[in-house]
């Protein structure tokens, strides 16, 4: 394990510290860590804190008493406000946040044409990696409010979340796209893209019309036409949040369990965040167990309760022998998985949270869980 301890309330009372995203494998306790250090960087350090959840599970709206969460942040209930702090969380709607752009960045006409293109209206909602942009559209939007002293982020699971980390490079390449240029001049020259593309094309076109079919190339035409005006605006924020990203008041968490593949997802991000120059700030290991009496090592605590089965006395205690035998063990166990992570990245703090023996699901579950980080 390593020597250095993640100390949570130091980077959560730090005012310096605006953006926490937390980053990991599903199943990991993820969103509930979230959640916690929300609850506490309000409570107890006193900021004005907003969660954003860009995970599709609405665990985060049920363990803060929220009937549901949206694209506009709630106020959550029944919070220590002692210290002059709010909580607020919000879930990420990917088609109202991309609405949103296209209304504050085009007339009323314009935005009435894209919201009404069949292309649009299928990659507002599915198309691959819009969730993930509009993520970076929201958090941008999130801190250029200046409204938040802190962002607490709580990202897909970590492959998914490396999308999130690549989605201003991805843009920029689907911008910068020959396919999309082609689609596009004919766009701005106000011709009909079908028999420029025809003319100009030949063989190309047809195989594009025949994998696309005539209908979808149209309506993609007009969805480029329509946003050709807005196309440097989504390249110019993306890379603003990029860099708020890669800027020092920005702190990546990452959370693991001790299982295999959650600490190596857990490592391949890592190196992903080192390689990208962003603040990785530690490890959150979730769900660790640990014995009360750690002297009494697993083999001792067997042959102990061996005996006592053998002359028939104690049966309780003999049970109570075998069941921390078997604790003592998985305890084990765990440190040399997480091992694989820390002996990789030694520099890196790390925080350990015990199991609980109940899923978290309100307000004061999530006090226990912040107690516990920091």
């Amino acid at each position: 394990m390593s020597a250095e301890r993640l100390d949570v309330d130091g980077l959560l009372a730090d005012p310096s510290t605006r953006i926490v995203v937390c980053c990991g494998s599903g199943g990991v306790g993820k969103t509930t860590t979230a959640a916690a250090l929300g609850l506490r960087a309000a409570e107890v350090h006193g900021r004005r804190t907003v969660v954003l959840t860009i995970d599709p599970a609405r665990r985060l709206a049920q363990s803060m008493g929220l009937s549901e969460l949206d694209n506009t942040p709630r106020q959550v209930k029944g919070i220590d406000g002692d210290n002059g702090g709010e909580l607020h969380a919000m879930m990420l709607d990917m088609k109202r946040t991309f609405d949103e752009v296209v209304q504050q960045h085009t007339t009323p006409q314009r935005a009435a044409e894209i919201f009404a293109n069949p292309f649009y209206q299928a990659m507002s909602s599915t198309f691959a990696g819009t969730q993930e942009y509009m993520a970076m559209e929201k958090l941008g939007q999130l801190r250029s409010t200046d409204e938040w002293d802190l962002i607490v982020v709580d990202t897909p699971p970590s492959r998914s979340a490396l999308d999130f980390l690549d989605a201003p490079a991805r843009l920029s390449r689907f911008l910068d796209g020959r396919m999309l240029r082609m689609l596009l001049a004919p766009a701005r020259g106000g011709k009909s893209m079908f028999s420029l593309v025809t003319a100009s094309f030949g063989l190309f076109s047809r195989a594009v019309q025949k994998i696309l079919g005539a209908q979808l190339l149209t309506d993609l035409s007009g969805f480029v036409a329509a946003l050709d005006s807005m196309f440097g605006g989504f390249r110019q924020r993306a890379d603003q949040t990029y860099r708020i990203l890669q800027d020092p008041q920005t702190a990546f968490l990452l959370v693991a369990a001790p299982e295999r593949d959650a600490v190596r997802e857990a490592a391949y991000f890592a190196e992903r965040l080192v390689a990208e120059k962003m603040p990785l700030a530690g490890l959150v290991l979730n769900r660790m167990h640990s014995s009360e009496v750690p002297a009494l090592a697993a083999d001792a605590s067997e042959a102990a309760a061996d005996a006592l089965t053998a002359a028939g006395d104690h049966p309780l205690t003999a049970d109570a022998l075998r069941i921390h035998a078997n604790l003592v063990r998985q305890t084990e166990r765990e440190l040399l998985v997480a091992a694989n992570f820390t002996d990789a990245f030694p520099a890196v703090p790390t925080v350990s949270v015990t199991a609980q023996p109940a899923d978290v699901h309100d307000v004061d579950g999530l006090r226990t869980i912040g107690a516990l980080l920091a």
